[in-house]
């Protein structure tokens, strides 16, 4: 009977597998070659596995059970994301697709953000004779969670499933994580009128309109720190941020058009449609001014704020396990949609989230053997009682 590759093999077959995601198209790879590898790995172990194709053409999402005969209800959940996201070639010292094992660390895109937590989970499945779990257990693979999260907002496409637990692979550090702020992207965009500009009054200038814009949205940012608070946060209320801004073609020109792309962090429990009116009701009169002129457009649809509570029991568990103290993190992860499933739901996973997204990303060698059997030990715990 075929057996799972090594493990330093499995790390190395999933790193080579381009699995970019990335608003740019010119950026944007499909991630199915990297569904269908963990496929065959979790289907030599013995798991039911179902794929699911995505709205989006190319991408896809990958659901595998283990449900004993005759096992309890819940069970626990294993998540991970199967995107990485665009790397910098003058940045990065070698092949980002060519595992690199150098200075007690294993480089290579995804080796923490994170690819490799399927790895851990499958080298943890190794060592457990899956016949003795009394409750099921699921691994669970998704697309697009570095731009759009668009595979954890499809996951009503799978056959009913209710995990009691989840658990989020990204890379803390083996640190469980039990909140973090959400994430919105937004363009304001103005539209006016070109022009020459020897004769102001014959255009309607889109630079202008947005400086009032901005005035606007920076008394938005002293509403959030006056009116919210979650001392969870080193920040504790919600930011917003001014990413981006072009505007105009030439400075004798009137501007015809102006986009601002900004950037809002909710906290936790925040209704998102409160934020919408915020920035509708601050910038009310210069849409007076200027009808039809501004609109705000999602760049991707909003991700909410996530908490489990402290006291929930796989917490306890996390801890116990790890020996960390449960923390807060201030990015953003599938864990809002994961939760929605009905389970307690925390992110934990092997690697560092300060290698996330970085040139020559890499996880510590010596991080492995004790967060593989940490992984293993939970396993344990939650499906077979051990």
């Amino acid at each position: 009977m075929p057996q799972l590759p090594s493990f330093i093999q499995m790390y190395r077959e999933l790193i080579a597998i381009p699995s970019v995601s990335c608003l740019d198209p010119s950026w944007d790879t499909s991630n199915k070659a990297i569904i269908e590898k963990l496929a065959g790995w979790l289907d030599l172990l013995g798991f039911q596995v179902a794929i699911h194709a995505l709205k989006q053409p190319g991408k896809y999402n990958l659901l595998a059970r283990y449900e004993p005969v005759g096992a309890q209800r819940g069970g626990l959940l294993l998540s991970g994301h199967t995107d990485t996201v665009p790397w910098d070639e003058g940045r990065w010292t070698q092949d980002p697709f060519k595992l690199h094992e150098a200075d007690g660390r294993l480089y290579g895109l995804g080796s923490a953000d994170m690819k490799g937590f399927f790895v851990f989970v499958l080298e943890a499945l190794r060592h457990i004779d899956l016949k003795q779990l009394t409750k099921p257990l699921y691994i669970l693979a998704t697309a697009d969670e570095e731009t759009t999260m668009a595979g954890a907002r499809e996951l009503s496409a799978f056959p009913e499933f209710r995990p009691e637990y989840a658990v989020i692979g990204e890379p803390t550090s083996m640190t469980p994580v039990t909140t973090h702020k959400g994430h919105l992207t937004e363009a304001v965009r103005i539209i006016g009128q070109s022009g020459h500009s020897s004769n102001p009054a014959a255009g309607v200038n889109a630079i202008e309109i947005m400086h009032d814009v901005i005035t606007e949205l920076r008394i938005i940012k002293q509403e959030f720190q006056q009116r919210y608070h979650d001392a969870a946060f080193d920040v504790p209320y919600p930011t917003l941020n001014f990413g981006a801004i072009h505007g105009g073609d030439a400075a004798n020109r009137i501007c015809a058009c102006c986009e601002l792309h900004l950037d809002m962090r909710p906290l936790p429990g925040m209704n998102i449609n409160e934020l919408y009116g915020l920035i509708d009701h601050r910038l009310a009169d210069i849409k007076t001014r200027y009808p039809g002129a501004i609109s705000l457009v999602h760049m991707h649809e909003p991700i909410p704020g996530y908490r489990c509570q402290h006291d929930a029991e796989i917490v306890t568990i996390a801890q116990e396990l790890t020996g960390n103290t449960a923390e807060s993190a201030n990015y953003c992860t599938e864990a809002p949609f994961v939760q929605d499933l009905g389970c307690e739901t925390i992110v934990m996973g092997p690697g560092s989230i300060a290698q996330a997204h970085q040139p020559d990303e890499y996880i510590q060698i010596s991080e492995i053997v004790p967060a593989q059997q940490q992984i293993e030990q939970l396993i344990r715990r939650v499906c077979a009682g051990q």
